[in-house]
C-alpha cells in the first residue's frame, strides 16, 4: 500500500526542496536595495507605455458581468468537445442531447441579450 504512495511522496519531497532551494537563492543572490526605489520605478507600465488606470479606478459592473458570461458560455461550449469526437461510438442519442444543448445555449444567450447584459455601459 505505501509503495503506490512512494512515487508521490517522493515529488512532493522535490517539489518541496527546489521551492525552499530557490527562495534562498534569491535572497542570497538577489538584489538588495540599500534605498527605496522611486516612485517612478512603481509605477504600472503596460505594453511600453505608462498606465493611464489612477489607483482607486473601479470597473463598471458590466464589466464583470460581461466577462462571466464569456466564461459561462465559454465553459459550456467545452463540453460539446468529448461528443463531437466520439460522436460515432456514442450514436443518435447523443447527437439529440447535443442539439438540445446547444438550442439551450441558444436560449439562454437570447435571454441574456434581450435582458440588455450584453449592452456596454
Amino acid at each position: 500500500m505505501l509503495r503506490s504512495y512512494l512515487p508521490i511522496l517522493i515529488f512532493l519531497v522535490l517539489a518541496t526542496g527546489v521551492g525552499a532551494l530557490f527562495v534562498a537563492a534569491n535572497s542570497w543572490l538577489g538584489p538588495r536595495y540599500k534605498r527605496r526605489p522611486s516612485t517612478f520605478a512603481e509605477d504600472a507600465y503596460e505594453s511600453g507605455l505608462p498606465s493611464e488606470v489612477q489607483h482607486g479606478f473601479r470597473f463598471g459592473i458590466s464589466f464583470y458581468l460581461i466577462a462571466m458570461l464569456f466564461l459561462l458560455f465559454d465553459i459550456e461550449v467545452v463540453f460539446l468537445y468529448p461528443i463531437a469526437v466520439q460522436l460515432q461510438a456514442f450514436g443518435t442519442f447523443a447527437l439529440i442531447e447535443t442539439a438540445v444543448f446547444i438550442v439551450l445555449l441558444l436560449v439562454a444567450l437570447i435571454y441574456v441579450w434581450r435582458r440588455g447584459a450584453l449592452e456596454w455601459k
